[in-house]
Protein backbone atom coordinates (compact mmCIF):
# COMPACT_ATOMS: atom_id res chain seq x y z
CA UNK A 1 0.00 0.00 0.00
CA UNK A 2 1.04 3.44 -0.97
CA UNK A 3 0.96 5.46 1.88
CA UNK A 4 2.35 9.20 3.11
CA UNK A 5 5.33 8.56 5.00
CA UNK A 6 6.97 7.26 1.66
CA UNK A 7 7.33 10.89 1.28
CA UNK A 8 9.75 11.24 3.86
CA UNK A 9 11.30 8.16 2.98
CA UNK A 10 14.17 9.60 1.70
CA UNK A 11 15.45 11.04 5.03
CA UNK A 12 16.69 7.48 5.42
CA UNK A 13 18.62 6.69 2.97
CA UNK A 14 20.93 9.65 3.61
CA UNK A 15 24.19 8.50 4.33
CA UNK A 16 23.47 4.88 2.59
CA UNK A 17 23.61 4.10 -1.09
CA UNK A 18 20.65 3.25 -1.93
CA UNK A 19 19.67 0.70 -4.39
CA UNK A 20 18.13 2.43 -7.33
CA UNK A 21 15.73 1.04 -9.97
CA UNK A 22 15.69 3.03 -13.07
CA UNK A 23 12.73 2.96 -15.79
CA UNK A 24 13.18 4.55 -19.64
CA UNK A 25 10.31 4.60 -22.17
CA UNK A 26 10.70 7.54 -23.49
CA UNK A 27 11.19 6.52 -27.54
CA UNK A 28 11.75 3.03 -29.03
CA UNK A 29 13.89 1.72 -26.19
CA UNK A 30 12.28 0.03 -23.24
CA UNK A 31 14.55 -0.24 -20.60
CA UNK A 32 15.20 -0.94 -16.73
CA UNK A 33 17.82 -0.80 -14.97
CA UNK A 34 19.69 -1.07 -11.43
CA UNK A 35 22.36 0.93 -9.97
CA UNK A 36 23.87 0.83 -6.32
CA UNK A 37 25.55 4.11 -6.35
CA UNK A 38 27.60 4.91 -9.36
CA UNK A 39 27.70 1.06 -10.03
CA UNK A 40 25.49 -0.50 -12.69
CA UNK A 41 23.88 -4.09 -11.15
CA UNK A 42 22.14 -4.83 -14.58
CA UNK A 43 20.88 -3.22 -17.39
CA UNK A 44 18.51 -4.38 -19.69
CA UNK A 45 17.49 -2.61 -22.66
CA UNK A 46 14.58 -4.19 -25.53
CA UNK A 47 14.87 -2.52 -28.72
CA UNK A 48 12.58 -1.55 -31.18
CA UNK A 49 15.12 -0.84 -34.40
CA UNK A 50 13.73 -4.00 -36.18
CA UNK A 51 10.29 -2.89 -35.81
CA UNK A 52 10.49 0.07 -36.80
CA UNK A 53 12.98 -0.37 -39.70
CA UNK A 54 10.49 -0.84 -41.96
CA UNK A 55 8.65 2.29 -41.58
CA UNK A 56 11.93 4.12 -41.89
CA UNK A 57 11.63 5.95 -38.41
CA UNK A 58 9.89 5.30 -35.10
CA UNK A 59 5.85 5.17 -35.50
CA UNK A 60 4.68 6.18 -31.79
CA UNK A 61 1.57 3.91 -31.28
CA UNK A 62 3.50 1.12 -33.03
CA UNK A 63 6.40 2.36 -30.26
CA UNK A 64 3.42 3.03 -27.15
CA UNK A 65 2.29 -1.16 -27.64
CA UNK A 66 5.83 -2.68 -28.07
CA UNK A 67 6.62 -0.87 -24.65
CA UNK A 68 3.38 -2.44 -22.82
CA UNK A 69 4.58 -6.21 -24.10
CA UNK A 70 7.90 -6.25 -23.02
CA UNK A 71 8.00 -3.82 -20.09
CA UNK A 72 7.51 -6.19 -17.24
CA UNK A 73 9.84 -8.74 -18.67
CA UNK A 74 12.59 -5.92 -18.65
CA UNK A 75 11.67 -5.75 -15.16
CA UNK A 76 11.74 -9.48 -13.88
CA UNK A 77 15.06 -9.76 -16.12
CA UNK A 78 16.76 -6.31 -14.52
CA UNK A 79 15.97 -7.89 -10.86
CA UNK A 80 17.43 -11.40 -12.30
CA UNK A 81 20.92 -9.68 -13.62
CA UNK A 82 21.36 -7.99 -10.47
CA UNK A 83 20.15 -11.08 -8.23
CA UNK A 84 17.65 -8.87 -6.13
CA UNK A 85 14.15 -8.31 -5.50
CA UNK A 86 11.51 -5.33 -5.33
CA UNK A 87 12.38 -5.94 -0.95
CA UNK A 88 15.56 -4.72 -2.01
CA UNK A 89 14.88 -1.67 -3.97
CA UNK A 90 14.98 1.82 -2.08
CA UNK A 91 13.42 3.85 -4.73
CA UNK A 92 12.56 3.73 -8.83
CA UNK A 93 13.25 6.66 -11.04
CA UNK A 94 11.68 7.01 -14.05
CA UNK A 95 11.57 9.21 -17.20
CA UNK A 96 8.21 11.27 -17.62
CA UNK A 97 9.65 13.70 -20.28
CA UNK A 98 10.76 14.65 -23.07
CA UNK A 99 9.24 11.93 -25.38
CA UNK A 100 6.55 10.19 -27.20
CA UNK A 101 3.20 10.57 -24.76
CA UNK A 102 2.19 7.06 -25.12
CA UNK A 103 5.10 5.74 -24.85
CA UNK A 104 6.34 7.45 -21.78
CA UNK A 105 3.09 6.63 -19.71
CA UNK A 106 3.86 2.67 -19.96
CA UNK A 107 7.14 3.69 -18.03
CA UNK A 108 5.61 6.02 -15.76
CA UNK A 109 2.47 3.67 -15.24
CA UNK A 110 4.75 0.28 -14.41
CA UNK A 111 6.85 3.15 -12.03
CA UNK A 112 4.36 3.68 -10.10
CA UNK A 113 2.44 0.72 -9.91
CA UNK A 114 5.81 -0.74 -8.52
CA UNK A 115 6.06 2.14 -6.18
CA UNK A 116 2.34 1.93 -4.94
CA UNK A 117 2.91 -2.22 -4.22
CA UNK A 118 6.19 -1.97 -2.56
CA UNK A 119 5.64 1.61 -0.59
CA UNK A 120 9.13 3.08 -1.66
CA UNK A 121 9.38 6.73 -3.01
CA UNK A 122 8.60 7.36 -6.70
CA UNK A 123 11.19 10.05 -8.79
CA UNK A 124 10.58 11.75 -11.84
CA UNK A 125 13.72 11.92 -13.66
CA UNK A 126 13.88 14.87 -16.66
CA UNK A 127 15.18 13.02 -20.27
CA UNK A 128 17.72 15.25 -20.99
CA UNK A 129 19.43 15.13 -17.36
CA UNK A 130 19.52 11.45 -17.04
CA UNK A 131 21.87 11.83 -20.32
CA UNK A 132 23.98 14.08 -18.73
CA UNK A 133 23.95 11.78 -15.82
CA UNK A 134 25.54 8.95 -17.89
CA UNK A 135 28.62 10.75 -17.75
CA UNK A 136 28.62 9.44 -14.01
CA UNK A 137 28.84 5.75 -13.73
CA UNK A 138 31.46 4.34 -12.95
CA UNK A 139 33.42 7.41 -13.03
CA UNK A 140 34.89 10.10 -10.75
CA UNK A 141 33.26 13.32 -12.42
CA UNK A 142 31.89 15.91 -10.32
CA UNK A 143 29.92 19.13 -10.99
CA UNK A 144 30.63 21.89 -11.76
CA UNK A 145 31.04 21.60 -15.58
CA UNK A 146 29.21 22.20 -19.09
CA UNK A 147 27.51 19.38 -20.80
CA UNK A 148 26.47 19.34 -24.67
CA UNK A 149 23.57 17.17 -25.26
CA UNK A 150 23.13 16.00 -28.68
CA UNK A 151 20.51 13.51 -30.08
CA UNK A 152 17.73 13.15 -31.84
CA UNK A 153 15.35 15.29 -30.10
CA UNK A 154 17.59 17.75 -28.22
CA UNK A 155 20.54 19.52 -29.28
CA UNK A 156 21.59 21.85 -25.83
CA UNK A 157 24.58 23.13 -24.07
CA UNK A 158 24.19 23.39 -19.94
CA UNK A 159 25.89 24.06 -17.25
CA UNK A 160 25.80 21.83 -14.46
CA UNK A 161 26.36 23.61 -11.00
CA UNK A 162 25.51 21.05 -8.81
CA UNK A 163 24.03 17.06 -9.00
CA UNK A 164 20.47 18.76 -8.72
CA UNK A 165 21.17 22.15 -10.94
CA UNK A 166 21.28 22.70 -14.68
CA UNK A 167 21.15 25.83 -16.64
CA UNK A 168 20.21 25.92 -20.28
CA UNK A 169 23.01 28.27 -21.39
CA UNK A 170 22.35 27.42 -25.26
CA UNK A 171 20.28 25.39 -27.90
CA UNK A 172 19.05 25.03 -31.30
CA UNK A 173 16.38 27.54 -32.25
CA UNK A 174 14.83 24.87 -34.55
CA UNK A 175 15.69 20.92 -35.77
CA UNK A 176 17.97 18.99 -33.11
CA UNK A 177 21.36 17.63 -34.79
CA UNK A 178 20.20 14.51 -34.62
CA UNK A 179 16.61 15.03 -36.29
CA UNK A 180 19.40 16.09 -39.14
CA UNK A 181 21.09 13.14 -38.86
CA UNK A 182 17.80 11.15 -39.86
CA UNK A 183 17.13 13.22 -42.40
CA UNK A 184 19.83 13.37 -44.61
CA UNK A 185 19.86 9.33 -43.76
CA UNK A 186 16.36 9.04 -45.18
CA UNK A 187 16.79 11.73 -48.38
CA UNK A 188 20.35 8.67 -49.21
CA UNK A 189 17.92 5.73 -48.96
CA UNK A 190 20.27 4.71 -45.39
CA UNK A 191 18.39 2.26 -42.94
CA UNK A 192 16.85 3.09 -39.91
CA UNK A 193 18.03 4.21 -37.21
CA UNK A 194 20.08 6.98 -39.85
CA UNK A 195 23.01 8.65 -37.53
CA UNK A 196 25.34 5.31 -36.89
CA UNK A 197 24.76 5.03 -40.80
CA UNK A 198 25.82 8.52 -41.92
CA UNK A 199 29.17 8.08 -39.40
CA UNK A 200 30.04 5.30 -41.12
CA UNK A 201 29.58 6.43 -44.98
CA UNK A 202 31.15 9.52 -43.55
CA UNK A 203 34.54 7.66 -42.70
CA UNK A 204 34.78 6.73 -46.05
CA UNK A 205 33.73 10.32 -48.31
CA UNK A 206 35.89 13.50 -48.20
CA UNK A 207 33.92 16.45 -47.10
CA UNK A 208 34.30 18.56 -50.38
CA UNK A 209 30.47 19.97 -50.64
CA UNK A 210 30.11 23.42 -49.11
CA UNK A 211 26.57 23.23 -48.00
CA UNK A 212 25.71 25.99 -45.59
CA UNK A 213 28.22 28.26 -44.10
CA UNK A 214 27.74 29.81 -40.45
CA UNK A 215 29.67 32.90 -41.68
CA UNK A 216 28.93 34.85 -38.40
CA UNK A 217 30.50 32.00 -36.42
CA UNK A 218 29.28 31.33 -32.78
CA UNK A 219 26.39 33.54 -32.28
CA UNK A 220 25.97 35.82 -29.45
CA UNK A 221 23.04 33.93 -27.22
CA UNK A 222 25.09 30.74 -27.87
CA UNK A 223 21.78 29.33 -30.13
CA UNK A 224 22.30 26.49 -32.93
CA UNK A 225 20.21 25.84 -35.95
CA UNK A 226 20.06 23.27 -38.20
CA UNK A 227 17.02 23.55 -40.30
CA UNK A 228 19.29 25.45 -43.06
CA UNK A 229 22.12 22.82 -43.47
CA UNK A 230 19.28 20.37 -43.83
CA UNK A 231 17.68 22.15 -46.27
CA UNK A 232 20.50 22.77 -48.26
CA UNK A 233 21.33 18.80 -48.39
CA UNK A 234 17.81 18.36 -49.37
CA UNK A 235 18.03 20.65 -52.27
CA UNK A 236 21.42 19.76 -53.29
CA UNK A 237 20.55 15.74 -53.52
CA UNK A 238 17.08 17.34 -55.50
CA UNK A 239 19.19 19.17 -58.02
CA UNK A 240 21.47 16.56 -58.56
CA UNK A 241 18.94 14.19 -59.36
CA UNK A 242 16.90 16.58 -60.83
CA UNK A 243 20.25 16.89 -63.51
CA UNK A 244 20.27 13.05 -63.37
CA UNK A 245 23.96 13.27 -61.84
CA UNK A 246 25.32 10.56 -59.71
CA UNK A 247 25.24 11.60 -55.68
CA UNK A 248 28.58 10.32 -53.37
CA UNK A 249 26.52 9.06 -50.61
CA UNK A 250 30.40 9.19 -48.71
CA UNK A 251 31.12 12.57 -49.79
CA UNK A 252 27.58 13.88 -49.01
CA UNK A 253 27.49 12.60 -45.30
CA UNK A 254 31.43 13.39 -44.57
CA UNK A 255 30.39 17.24 -45.64
CA UNK A 256 27.37 17.53 -43.74
CA UNK A 257 29.24 15.65 -40.94
CA UNK A 258 32.01 18.65 -41.11
CA UNK A 259 29.16 21.50 -41.07
CA UNK A 260 26.78 20.17 -38.46
CA UNK A 261 29.19 18.43 -35.94
CA UNK A 262 31.96 21.93 -35.94
CA UNK A 263 29.49 24.00 -35.38
CA UNK A 264 28.47 22.53 -32.63
CA UNK A 265 32.22 21.91 -30.89
CA UNK A 266 32.55 25.73 -32.01
CA UNK A 267 29.59 26.77 -30.09
CA UNK A 268 30.02 24.49 -26.86
CA UNK A 269 33.55 25.76 -26.40
CA UNK A 270 32.79 29.30 -26.52
CA UNK A 271 30.07 28.17 -23.84
CA UNK A 272 32.65 26.83 -21.41
CA UNK A 273 34.96 29.44 -22.21
CA UNK A 274 32.24 32.33 -20.83
CA UNK A 275 31.44 30.00 -17.92
CA UNK A 276 35.29 29.76 -16.80
CA UNK A 277 34.85 25.53 -16.05
CA UNK A 278 37.46 23.79 -17.58
CA UNK A 279 35.49 20.49 -17.99
CA UNK A 280 33.09 19.34 -21.05
CA UNK A 281 30.94 16.31 -21.03
CA UNK A 282 29.38 14.95 -24.05
CA UNK A 283 25.71 13.57 -23.78
CA UNK A 284 22.94 12.16 -26.32
CA UNK A 285 22.70 9.69 -28.85
CA UNK A 286 24.75 11.62 -31.22
CA UNK A 287 27.81 11.41 -28.40
CA UNK A 288 28.14 7.88 -30.10
CA UNK A 289 29.03 9.98 -33.39
CA UNK A 290 32.85 9.06 -34.07
CA UNK A 291 33.33 12.55 -35.82
CA UNK A 292 31.93 14.55 -33.07
CA UNK A 293 33.50 12.57 -30.07
CA UNK A 294 37.00 13.41 -31.80
CA UNK A 295 36.75 16.88 -32.84
CA UNK A 296 35.61 17.86 -29.25
CA UNK A 297 38.54 15.80 -28.02
CA UNK A 298 41.10 17.53 -30.12
CA UNK A 299 39.52 20.87 -29.91
CA UNK A 300 38.81 21.06 -26.61
CA UNK A 301 42.17 19.53 -25.45
CA UNK A 302 43.77 22.22 -27.67
CA UNK A 303 42.20 24.87 -25.51
CA UNK A 304 42.57 23.17 -22.36
CA UNK A 305 39.65 21.84 -21.54
CA UNK A 306 39.03 18.41 -20.36
CA UNK A 307 36.46 16.42 -22.55
CA UNK A 308 34.77 13.15 -20.72
CA UNK A 309 31.68 11.35 -22.66
CA UNK A 310 30.14 8.35 -21.84
CA UNK A 311 30.78 4.51 -23.60
CA UNK A 312 28.85 4.45 -27.08
CA UNK A 313 26.10 2.28 -25.03
CA UNK A 314 25.50 4.67 -22.72
CA UNK A 315 25.15 7.59 -25.00
CA UNK A 316 21.61 5.99 -26.47
CA UNK A 317 18.55 5.61 -24.42
CA UNK A 318 19.21 3.45 -21.34
CA UNK A 319 17.74 3.08 -17.98
CA UNK A 320 21.27 3.01 -16.70
CA UNK A 321 21.32 6.84 -17.12
CA UNK A 322 18.33 7.35 -15.61
CA UNK A 323 18.83 5.36 -12.31
CA UNK A 324 21.80 7.68 -12.27
CA UNK A 325 19.99 11.00 -11.96
CA UNK A 326 17.38 9.43 -9.86
CA UNK A 327 20.50 8.10 -7.30
CA UNK A 328 21.19 11.75 -7.02
CA UNK A 329 17.56 12.86 -6.53
CA UNK A 330 17.40 10.21 -3.61
CA UNK A 331 19.98 11.36 -1.61
CA UNK A 332 19.74 14.92 -1.63
CA UNK A 333 15.50 14.57 -1.37
CA UNK A 334 14.29 16.32 -4.39
CA UNK A 335 12.19 15.49 -7.44
CA UNK A 336 9.93 13.19 -5.61
CA UNK A 337 6.33 12.19 -7.06
CA UNK A 338 3.20 10.89 -5.92
CA UNK A 339 0.80 8.86 -7.49
CA UNK A 340 -0.38 11.98 -9.69
CA UNK A 341 2.24 12.02 -11.80
CA UNK A 342 1.96 12.03 -15.56
CA UNK A 343 3.95 12.29 -18.90
CA UNK A 344 5.22 15.34 -19.64
CA UNK A 345 5.84 14.65 -23.89
CA UNK A 346 7.36 18.59 -24.31
CA UNK A 347 9.44 18.90 -21.01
Amino acid sequence: MYTEKTKNKFDFLKGKDPVVMGVESSCDETAVAILKGRQVLSNVVASQIDIHRKYGGVVPEVASRSHTDVIISCVDKALSDAGLSLENIDCVGVTYGAGLIGALLVGVSAAKAICMAKDIPLVKVNHIEGHICANYINTELKPPFISLVASGGHTSIYKVSGYNEYEVLGATRDDAIGEAFDKVARLLGLPYPGGPQVDRLAKEGKPTIKFYKHDKGVNSDLSLSYSGLKTAVVNYIHNANQRGEDINAADVCASFTSEAVDLLVDTTIEAAKRSGLKTIVLAGGVAANSYLRAKLQTEGEKRGFTIKYPPIELCTDNAAMIAMRAYYSAVENVNYADMSLNARPSL
